[in-house]
């Protein structure tokens, strides 16, 4: 069973998106914020990251530059999430190592296809 784990800060959309992934066959731990999904991202050594950008301190982007830096993490794949689908987050989400991007609100059909695209390549 992958384990994926979800860095976002919204405790409703955390608790929501969980549940979700949970009914899909998904183990899903929980980050509230960038400091402890890099923590826990080096500890529980997940097979996927969904990586909100829009997160407190420590943005989704830096999160993810930290997770591939360090080479115990970084070859676990990262999604981005966020609200803005601004060509310039996508391309921002590239360049830090994200391996996908997908818009919130969530469409759950597309983003779990993108899951899979990116479990089955790792």
């Amino acid at each position: 069973m992958p384990r994926i784990l979800l860095v976002e800060d919204n405790e409703m959309n955390r608790d929501m998106l969980s549940r979700r992934l949970q009914k899909q066959g998904f183990t899903v731990l929980c980050a509230p914020d960038g400091p402890t999904g890099v923590a826990m991202a080096g500890a529980e050594r997940p097979d996927l990251i969904l990586m909100d950008v829009a997160l407190g301190e420590m943005d989704g982007w830096e999160a993810t530059q930290r997770i591939k830096a360090s080479p115990a993490t970084a070859g676990i794949p990262v999604i981005a999430l966020t609200a803005h689908a601004l060509a310039s987050d996508k391309a921002r989400s590239v360049e830090v190592g994200c391996a996908d991007f997908d818009t919130k609100p969530i469409d759950l059909p597309r983003l779990l296809g993108k899951i899979r695209g990116c479990l089955e390549q790792g």
